[in-house]
């Protein structure tokens, strides 16, 4: 993290990853190309996901809070929430929120089959089961490496997925699409061809 001399502009923070990074430790900071939605990846999920005055989002999975603080800086009429099971990430996010002193995200400890997704309009998921697969991808020494509980999650999420009202928009991002229901259909692909915008019909 920056020493207390280090003061940046607010806005400044977000002219790039790199500067970004440094309002986590070094430990986490170390993960970031891997785990961390880039702030051009969140801004261009936000356009594609287009969300109107008053809409709420959720990212399943929110890490450090990347993702959420992004949005929450250049959509600020909006709410966003990130749910993440890691109490060491969920407090980096807080920290990270203090630091930029932002108003509209909130960060939440627990299993993402927890939260009520009906109150949410649009939600956004950066495959963070994706490291059950393989041991490398993890976010901590405790991860399971585990096909079963990769697929476990999955089916979780497809389940929620699938009990949602039409008209619900998910952004994707290095998404292996088997959590998605065959009723939700991409409406739009960002120009990394990972980032997917999907629209329930």
């Amino acid at each position: 993290m920056l020493n207390k001399d280090q003061v940046v502009a607010d806005n400044d923070w977000f002219s790039s990853d790199l500067l970004f990074d440094k309002l986590y430790p070094e430990n986490l900071r170390v993960l970031a190309s891997r785990h961390w939605t880039p702030i051009a990846i969140a801004k261009q999920a936000m356009a594609l996901l287009a969300p109107k005055q008053g809409d709420r989002i959720l990212d399943i999975g929110s890490g450090v809070g990347k993702f959420c603080l992004t949005v929450a800086q250049f959509y600020p009429l909006v709410e966003i929430d990130g749910i993440e099971q890691r109490s060491e990430l969920v407090a980096a996010a807080q920290q990270a929120k203090a630091t930029l002193a932002i108003k509209n995200a909130a960060f939440f400890l627990g299993d993402f089959t927890e939260m009520d997704f009906t109150k949410y309009t649009h939600l956004y998921f950066f495959n963070s089961f994706y490291e059950n697969l393989i041991a490398q991808d993890s976010n901590d020494a405790n991860n399971i490496e585990s096909a079963d509980l990769f697929n476990k999650h999955n089916r979780k999420l497809y389940k929620l997925l699938k009990s949602l009202p039409v008209g619900i928009r998910l952004a994707t991002y290095h998404s292996t699409e088997n959590e998605m229901p065959a009723d939700y259909h991409i409406v739009a692909v960002g120009t990394d061809e990972e980032l997917k915008c999907w629209v329930k019909v």
